[in-house]
């Protein structure tokens, strides 16, 4: 045993050098987040208002309906109920922080105007402190379409 102990003596041990990192500077001279974007999408018809955000690049970070905020589906497209969605995807993008938000409404195909929840989510946001870069309606126009019903002399009452 004792010749054991000898030959370990002469090996060379190994000796590990850890360097320690700078954490404090780091911290210190942290630069100031940019102000990050987003597209707010509103589809409000006079049935349902649905909201979803997306980044630039199109991926979704939050999405809210009315469905989601009240059980009675007549409500789905108060403005009241409007407002309790802005409210929970501003609670939502915050958390990512985002900023400042670009606006896209959108009503059903063929309507005017877009369902009374548009604005009041508009409203809303603004209230909670985002910046609107930008509101812009994207509502589809029919152009043609199906053939309507009726035949070749319309309908005969």
């Amino acid at each position: 045993m004792k010749a054991e102990e000898k030959i370990d003596e002469a090996k060379p041990k190994e000796i590990e050098i850890v360097e320690e990192e700078p954490t404090e500077k780091a911290s210190k001279a942290e630069p100031k987040k940019k102000e990050s974007e987003a597209i707010v999408h509103i589809y409000s018809s006079y049935n349902n208002t649905i909201v979803h955000v997306t980044d630039m690049s199109g991926r979704t970070l939050a999405k809210v309906t009315g469905g989601m905020v009240t059980k009675q589906s007549r409500l789905k497209a108060n403005p009241t109920i409007a407002m309790f969605i802005s409210k929970r995807i501003s609670e939502q993008i915050k958390e990512l922080g985002i900023k400042a938000l670009y606006v896209r409404i959108r009503a059903q195909t063929g309507q005017t105007s877009p369902g009374p929840g548009s604005s009041a989510i508009v409203k809303s946001l603004s209230r909670e402190g985002f910046k609107i870069l930008n509101i812009l309606e994207t509502t589809r126009s029919p152009r043609g379409g199906p053939k309507k019903k009726g035949g070749r002399r319309g309908r005969r009452v």
